[in-house]
């Protein structure tokens, strides 16, 4: 238990009691000790404050006795759960923020240009079609567990001390191994940053590659949360629409052919599931090297495709190094251990480390310690090849309800990989509307507007499967096309 701060004066003219009594009842008026909240025992509180122990004893009974304190045989003292009705009157509250009123309170311009947090009513939901929700009931954590338990009793000293800002040099060497083979990367574990999630990895590509006013390539539609960081660091957007074989290269030239750098998922485009067709992926990687250009490649859930084999990175077949890959724990294992990885071209390392250095200084260990082995002891490769099997029987159950429910009232779009699909809607539907009225109905329905910059947005929804199992997929594509209907 964490002793509340309560000071005492040994000098001063009331008693150690009155002084002890005086503290913790005005901490419990301002609020800083809760109903419920367990207190020292009246001897720790004594070594606390290098007094004997009967100055607290009597401020605890006088607590006790006017009803600021209760006793729990065997558990301790507790701020009472009933407090004195007085407290409902002297209670002070912090004022609104809009009536503070202490002179100038200058914020970062930057800080601006984000919009405030706002948590949609659609994106916070467990179940049925909710993004980004792995089948967390088939990931083996007795398996977790035991390497978390292995690295938490007998931690290598190096990893304790670890202050290298790329993260664990056997983590990275773990990631490079599995990279080369499954994505075709081309990596070395110098090249390789351990970040808490692909936001995080943006974010320092930004503040690396970018500068208030740099012209950025987006896909349209897009994935809204890059767009975030993006916008906060000042940079101008450019939508480039996308098509059946992704990013529409051409059209980004036409736009902005000196753009600093591109945004792009050419594996599984967020949000319409397109993969970049080889024609397409040559045409950006020689715009970046003739425009002296960036291509930053969102590599976010590659693993899982179910009617072709996996499509080798965009990195892999960039010469030049030119492209800064992402990669993330999230989706094959679960959102938050905040883990993923940046591969940096070389020349870039120094300037990349330089900002991680500034931000957080290096990675915390544990979970790379306890990954590294679920890599190299075989778990990961088995985890994925089970999860490839499970999500493609849920792909297809999805799809199947949504042809047999739905028919032609809705086109299907990027159900070939990943752990999502689109459905475009008909005119007269507004997916917002209907996203915010399903929610309410307990089924989460991410619309897909939101993801365009332009004014003109595509009206459709994106729906998760990865955590809805088989049998539940027909009834759950009922209550969409009750929803529809409505």
């Amino acid at each position: 238990m964490i002793a509340p701060v309560v000071a005492v004066d040994r000098q001063g003219p009331d008693p150690l009691h009155k002084q002890i009594y005086d503290g913790f009842r005005t901490a419990i008026v301002l609020g800083n000790l809760r109903p419920g909240q367990r207190v020292p025992s009246s001897r720790s509180l004594g070594e606390e404050l290098k007094i004997s122990r009967l100055p607290v004893l009597n401020a605890y009974g006088q607590l006790t006795a006017e009803g600021y304190f209760e006793s729990r045989t065997g558990a301790g003292t507790f701020v009472s759960e009933s407090l004195p009705e007085s407290l409902t009157i002297c209670k002070q509250t912090p004022p609104p923020a809009a009536s503070i009123s202490s002179g100038p309170r200058p914020i970062a311009r930057r800080s601006l240009l984000l919009p405030e947090y706002q948590r949609p009513l659609w994106a916070g939901g467990w179940g049925a079609f909710s993004l980004h929700q792995p089948a967390f009931d088939h990931f083996p954590f007795p398996i977790w567990s035991g390497l978390l338990m292995r690295h938490s009793r007998s931690p290598r000293w190096g990893a304790i001390h670890n202050v290298d800002p790329l993260g664990s040099e056997t983590f990275r060497q773990a990631i490079c191994d599995y990279l080369r083979t499954a994505r075709a990367v081309r990596c070395e574990p110098g090249q390789v940053m351990v970040v808490s999630g692909s936001q995080h990895a943006l974010e320092i590509s930004a503040r690396v590659l970018l500068g208030k006013g740099s012209a950025i390539w987006m896909e349209e539609p897009g994935y809204w949360l890059a767009r975030k960081v993006f916008s906060g660091a000042g940079c101008r957007m450019v939508p480039v629409p996308v098509d059946e074989e992704g990013l529409m290269v051409s059209a980004g030239i036409k736009r902005c052919p000196a753009a600093r750098a591109v945004y792009v998922t050419p594996s599984h485009q967020y949000p319409l599931g397109a993969t970049m067709s080889a024609a397409r992926r040559m045409q950006l990687l020689n715009w970046a090297q003739s425009a002296g250009s960036w291509i930053i490649e969102d590599d976010y859930d590659s693993e899982y495709r179910f009617e072709s084999a996996p499509i080798s990175s965009l990195q892999g077949l960039d010469g030049n190094e030119r492209v800064i890959y992402i990669g993330t724990f999230s989706k094959v294992l679960f959102p938050s251990l905040r883990l993923g990885y940046l591969v940096i071209p070389r020349d870039l390392v120094g300037h990349f480390s330089a900002v991680r250095s500034a931000m957080d200084i290096f990675p915390p260990y544990l979970y790379q310690e306890a990954i590294t082995d679920f890599m190299r002891e075989g778990h990961f490769a088995r985890h994925i090849r089970k999860m490839r099997l499970l999500y493609g029987e849920r792909r297809t159950a999805l799809v199947d309800s949504l042809r047999e429910r739905l028919g032609a009232k809705v086109k299907v779009h990027g159900a070939q990989a990943g752990m999502h699909l689109a459905i475009t809607l008909p005119e007269g539907f507004s997916d917002l509307e209907v996203a915010n009225r399903a929610a309410g109905k307990g089924l989460w329905l991410w619309p897909l507007s939101p993801s365009y910059l332009g004014k003109s947005p595509r009206q459709g929804l994106i729906l998760g499967f990865g955590n809805t199992a088989v049998e539940e997929m027909p009834r759950a594509v009922s209550q969409l096309r009750a929803m529809l209907e409505r």
